[in-house]
């Protein structure tokens, strides 16, 4: 006989107390059960059931067998499961949650090609550059910029959050461009934040395994990115923005990268699910393809 078969008929016989009603529930004859069971003693050379003319009870080794493979069976359910999720077609709603900038720009632009990918799914994007419970707030994906301490989750990384300074064409002819890092000290300077004496902002370069840090000054600040990049537009000073946002304005003509041969500040990024919960088609297919899209290469 089938070892697994009898031991699907093992865990039920264990479970209903007796053959008769096991073979109810399988819709097998009283009988067949015995021959499964009796088929399972004879493999493992022990009795699984002792059994009286009343009733029958599961001896101690059969006891121990029952519950592993209880163990055995739910495994075996949930790998038939996963199976059939990879070969479906992804669908359902998809709850993504990213920081401001990123989520706005590359992000956004990400979704709408998935989407059109995938006419089954929805995405709903919240977009928060504080650190969410994925849990309390259902986010089923999360992307996260800078260093990971959650071991709740389980992480991917993608290409690291660059910044890069910028300025309009007008600034730069009024007044000259910055050739070191050092030079911004010149300049005016556009900064994100909001200033106060224990945290003052830094602006951090590398070049050829030298770092440089200066403490940009300017009398405009913003917690947005957005607003930054429009004040620099206008002329108003040099701003240090992701790149993902201000080279689209670069190549437009409407800003210019200074100390491009000087690498900007690099954040890590990753995607985050939380540990725990199995990955379904939709979530899986989701994150592979933001892997592919923005990930490493």
């Amino acid at each position: 006989m089938d070892q697994l078969t009898s031991i699907r008929v093992f865990v039920k016989a264990a479970e209903t107390g007796s053959f008769a009603a096991a073979a109810g529930q399988l819709r097998l004859s009283p009988q067949m059960v015995a021959r499964h069971v009796a088929a399972l003693e004879a493999h493992l050379g022990t009795s699984l059931i002792a059994r009286t003319t009343r009733r029958q009870t599961l001896t101690d080794i059969g006891r121990s067998y029952y519950e592993r493979c209880r163990v055995v069976l739910a495994e075996i359910a949930e790998a038939d499961a996963v199976a059939q999720e990879m070969k479906a077609t992804p669908s359902g709603i998809i709850r993504v949650n990213a920081p401001v900038t990123f989520g706005s720009h590359a992000l956004a632009a990400f979704i709408t090609d998935y989407l059109a990918r995938y006419p089954d799914v929805q995405v709903e994007l919240t977009l928060s550059d504080r650190i969410v419970d994925p849990i309390e707030e259902e986010f089923e994906v999360i992307v996260r910029i800078g260093e990971l301490a959650d071991s709740s989750m389980v992480a991917w990384p993608l290409l690291p959050y660059r910044l890069i300074a910028c300025a309009s064409p007008d600034y730069i002819l009024r007044h000259g461009e910055p050739q070191t890092p050092t030079d911004l000290q010149h300049h005016a300077c556009l900064v994100y934040g909001h200033w106060s004496a224990g945290s003052a902002c830094r602006w951090r370069f590398e070049k050829q395994g030298e770092m440089f840090e200066v403490k940009p000054s300017g009398r405009f600040r913003a917690n947005d990115w957005k607003a930054l990049m429009n004040a620099a537009i206008a002329g108003h000073g040099i701003t240090l923005g992701p790149e993902d946002v201000l080279k689209t304005e670069v190549e437009r003509g409407s800003l210019v990268q200074v100390l491009a041969g000087f690498s900007g500040p690099a954040r890590p990024m990753h995607i985050l699910v939380p540990a725990g919960r199995r990955r379904t088609t939709k979530i899986k297919c989701f994150v592979d393809a933001l892997r592919a899209a923005l990930g490493p290469r």
